[in-house]
């Protein structure tokens, strides 16, 4: 299962100044980019529903030339809740009852359905009497197209055109695309794992879709084209790592129920021994079980 909360709170966290420089240009004016402070995350009870959430991203930053503060509020929401605008209210009330000073309250939309545009305030109100009218800024990425950020020199724009609108037969076309832009903003090693990550998770392809991706190689720069290459030789090898080592986790799972199957029940402590055994010790033990009588004859063998 993809964790969708900590892929998007990596990348914007990482890239905080870029996300907001791409979609809110006019909060760069005012935001002091060398203030930013993340604050911890803040867990609210909704005491409707029963339920506890916590707030995904919350930076304190300075006024450009001052010396106040205010907060940039970010929620990453990968699917669409009913009343999902009365628990902004809530974050924003709960958050300024703490910290009294001026929120900007954001959300991101990373889910695909459904493509309607999602509410951006919550209201109270009488036929004579508007009690509040609390709005918040959503970028909603099923309806952003990614043709108009394939230029962005952005490194969150090269990350979320793999979740914006694509239409089914684009999906090759876009992560080579994303890949492009990537490896032209020349970022250090960890950054770009974390970008080319995102987008691998977001656009995975099938074999068609292979095929379709790497003719779209073709029409790179040289250069381009080689360092998109070596992104993808990573992913393989990559793929071929946690192959090998899901494999010997399920050798060693297995080698546990066989014993288990023969002896009864063995104790949490021989299971980490097993655990920690090399693939060639595994093997053996996988052969010695048919000689086993006892749990102490599999305590005796691992001990040798």
């Amino acid at each position: 299962m993809v964790d969708h909360d900590r892929l998007f709170k990596e990348l914007l966290s990482t890239f905080f100044v870029e996300f907001i420089d791409l979609f809110f240009p006019q909060v760069i004016t005012y935001l002091d980019k060398n203030s930013i402070k993340f604050l911890d995350k803040e867990i609210f009870t909704d005491v409707t529903e029963g339920e506890k959430y916590e707030t995904d991203l919350i930076a304190q930053v300075k006024f450009k030339n001052q010396t106040s503060f205010f907060l940039i509020h970010i929620e990453a929401q990968s699917s669409s809740q009913t009343n999902f605008n009365r628990r902004m209210f809530s974050y924003f009330a709960r958050l300024h009852e703490k910290f009294a000073l001026p929120i900007y309250p954001i959300v991101i939309f990373s889910y695909d359905y459904p493509k309607k545009a999602a509410a951006n305030q919550y209201k109270v109100e009488f036929p004579d009497f508007k009690v509040l009218d609390f709005n918040y800024r959503v970028v909603q990425l099923n309806q952003l197209n990614w043709r108009d950020f394939i230029n962005q020199p952005n490194p969150i724009a090269s990350a979320l055109m793999a979740k914006m609108k694509i239409a089914n037969q684009d999906r090759a076309k876009v992560k080579a695309q994303c890949l492009r832009l990537l490896v032209t903003l020349k970022l250090d090693p960890a950054r770009m794992q974390l970008i080319s990550g995102f987008i691998d998770t977001y656009l995975t392809l099938n074999p068609v879709e292979e095929s379709i991706f790497r003719s779209e190689l073709n029409t790179f720069l040289p250069e381009e084209e080689e360092d998109v290459m070596e992104i993808v030789t990573s992913w393989m090898r990559q793929g071929i790592e946690q192959g090998i080592e899901q494999g010997i986790m399920r050798e060693k799972n297995l080698v546990i129920r066989l014993i288990e199957r023969k002896l009864g029940t063995i104790n949490p402590e021989i299971k980490a021994q097993i655990q920690e055994l090399e693939i060639d010790k595994i093997e053996a033990l996988g052969e010695a079980i048919f000689e086993f009588s006892t749990v102490e004859d599999l305590k005796s063998w691992l001990s040798r």
